[in-house]
């Protein structure tokens, strides 16, 4: 795919563009200088030579074919929430239209606001069409890693009050922004040894390392293409970590205002504002 941090931006002519971010991200990458690339997800892309300044920072990716969601993937996680570890991994799906950018804001549904939650997690952009993978190839189809946020709405979430249903509760317009860009896979040969946090106004609510995930990323892909074709573009939300809002005490769920930042290192960092509709 020829790059190394993938960026898509405006720059000051108001021109949509895709530039290769050649040094590791550190905080709000609006007016870094990146080297601009022509090309596309699908048909790869090649360097023109020319550099240009990022005035407004997009997600990464125009559009893809859907989120596909892995629930309960971290140690610590499942402590928090008493639950028993499955023998596979919980699936769960978000629509191509929660997809959103690193710096959005994300509208906030009325119905979704009493017990809004954040998930940081380490997502995944598949490179080519994936079927019946095995573990061991697993990684050879990752186009690369960024960060990514599980937005959740755990009112339609939890089963006393709404039925369980995982899917409805993280799947508004805007639920999984993700960026700020997508590093090159060859870039992180060990996707299990990644460090990040989440923040809420500053606040570190989780931490933690790749290597308490109970599902390796290799053996999450293996899982999704069994009998089933992951599309190229497809992103994989890898799970979260211990934190979240529903099990804190007092809860420590999102309010009107509210900035939740995920740093991953190497990465980068994704901050969205929750704004109540």
């Amino acid at each position: 795919m020829s790059f190394q941090r993938l960026v898509r931006f405006v720059n000051g002519q108001g021109k949509t563009l895709y530039g290769d971010l050649k040094t590791e991200p550190t905080g709000d990458l609006t007016g870094s200088e990146v080297e601009v690339l022509e090309g596309d997800i699908d048909q790869g892309f090649q360097s023109t030579g020319r550099t240009d300044k990022i005035v407004k920072l997009l997600c990464p990716l125009p559009k893809i074919p859907i989120v596909i969601c892995i629930g309960l993937n971290y140690r610590k996680h499942a402590n928090e929430a008493n639950l028993k570890v499955p023998s596979y991994p919980a699936v769960f799906t978000k629509p191509a239209d929660a997809l959103a950018g690193p710096y959005d804001d994300i509208p906030i549904h009325p119905d979704a606001q009493g017990m809004l939650d954040y998930e940081g997690e380490v997502t995944v952009v598949i490179a080519k069409d994936a079927k019946n993978v095995s573990e061991a190839d697993a990684l050879q189809y990752v186009l690369g890693y960024t960060a990514g946020n599980d937005v959740s709405a755990r009112h339609f979430q939890l089963p006393d009050t709404s039925g369980g249903q995982f899917c409805y509760a993280k799947s508004f317009d805007k639920f999984a922004p993700i960026g700020p860009c997508i590093v090159a896979a060859n870039l992180i040969p060990d996707p299990q040894k990644i460090h990040y946090v989440t923040k809420v106004n500053g606040e570190v609510r989780q931490e933690t390392e790749t290597s308490d995930m109970i599902y390796s990323i290799a053996k999450i892909i293996s899982h999704l293409s069994r009998g089933t074709t992951l599309r190229k573009g497809t992103i994989i939300q890898t799970g979260t970590p211990s934190g979240v809002g529903l099990f804190m005490e007092p809860k420590g769920f999102l309010k009107n205002g509210d900035i939740v930042e995920v740093v991953v290192d190497g990465i980068g960092s994704i901050r969205n504002k929750m704004v109540f509709e």
